[in-house]
């Protein structure tokens, strides 16, 4: 068999090797997406329920600014007006502008859930990380929130609502003890697993102490969880809000919030509907837009699902 020829240095001459032409590009170049813009385009959850609920938070602030009037102000001679551009809701059986209402309801909203989603992930989160990393302690505290867990939330929440008079402060606590046996159920799974990883075994045999593997270690890698379980609190909490106030357990009626409004005018449901749907529409896109924030949150904190193209 004849063998291949190699060229050694002496058979090169000037001009005998030519570079070989470069290859067209088969993919054009991806183009790399920064700063805010490219966020909200690899993350389109968070930027379209960030956007909706920036605005009810925005609404709420400035309600006052909004074209609106005393929400509380009754004028029985103008009552039950359809919707028109003097009042652009209409106005509810007692004369009060059901706009005015309607923004003005946000506050309450947005304070019980916000406040039920902070209060509940503090308290969920310290009694998880104990039951999680303390084995003595896990049955006890577990079988307390089971024990919780066993009876609905909306149920346990009216009952500690009979307990106490109306207000948005005893609203809030209501919902808060209801949700805390959830948040403290995800966040002891969660312990469970980093319990078992190597590095806290590292820590345990090095002989830190458990303060300090649970604030260094274990707490850390908590937060991105609890993130996301704390959009979803928050979203429950001001659908109990409502449910609470519809039946006449929650706020005061004076106070207005989506709630009230909705029990206010379900005697007129079916001649003037208007009193009913505004506040089940700003409800239900409130809560749609949490649930998205929620959505693209676990998206973006997961390495296994986040988007980086």
């Amino acid at each position: 068999m004849a063998s291949a020829s190699v060229l050694s240095p002496g058979d090169v001459t000037p001009g005998s090797v030519k570079a070989a032409a470069p290859l067209p590009d088969i993919m054009p170049p991806v183009k790399a997406r920064k700063g805010l813009w490219g966020y909200m385009y690899r993350n389109p959850a968070i930027a379209i329920g960030g956007t909706i609920v920036l605005a009810m938070i925005l609404m709420a602030i400035f309600a006052p600014f909004l074209g609106t009037v005393d929400p509380t102000a009754l004028a029985p001679a103008r009552r039950t007006r359809e919707p028109s551009a003097q009042y652009w809701f209409g106005t509810d059986m007692l004369g009060r502008d059901v706009y005015s209402r309607v923004v003005y309801g946000a506050r309450v909203s947005l304070i019980v859930g916000f406040a039920v989603a902070f209060f509940s992930s503090v308290a969920g989160l310290t009694i998880g990380l104990i039951s999680g990393f303390i084995r003595w302690a896990d049955n006890i505290i577990m079988r307390i929130m089971d024990g919780l867990m066993s009876i609905p939330s909306i149920l346990l929440a009216i009952a500690l609502m009979a307990l106490t008079r109306g207000s948005v402060g005893n609203v809030i606590l209501a919902i808060t003890v209801a949700e805390i046996p959830r948040v403290s159920r995800l966040v002891r799974g969660v312990v469970l697993s980093l319990r078992e990883q190597p590095y806290v075994d590292a820590a345990i045999a090095s002989g830190t102490r458990t303060p300090v593997i649970i604030w260094r270690h274990i707490l850390p890698n908590t937060i991105a969880p609890m993130t996301v379980q704390a959009t979803y609190v928050c979203a429950s909490a001001m659908i109990v809000e409502s449910i609470l106030s519809f039946i006449g357990a929650g706020t005061p009626p004076i106070i207005p919030s989506w709630g009230n409004i909705m029990a206010e005018g379900r005697a007129l449901w079916q001649v003037k509907p208007y009193i009913v749907f505004f506040p089940a529409l700003f409800l239900s896109v409130t809560v749609l837009a949490v649930n998205l924030l929620g959505d693209g949150l676990r998206d973006a904190l997961d390495p296994r699902m986040a988007k980086r193209i």
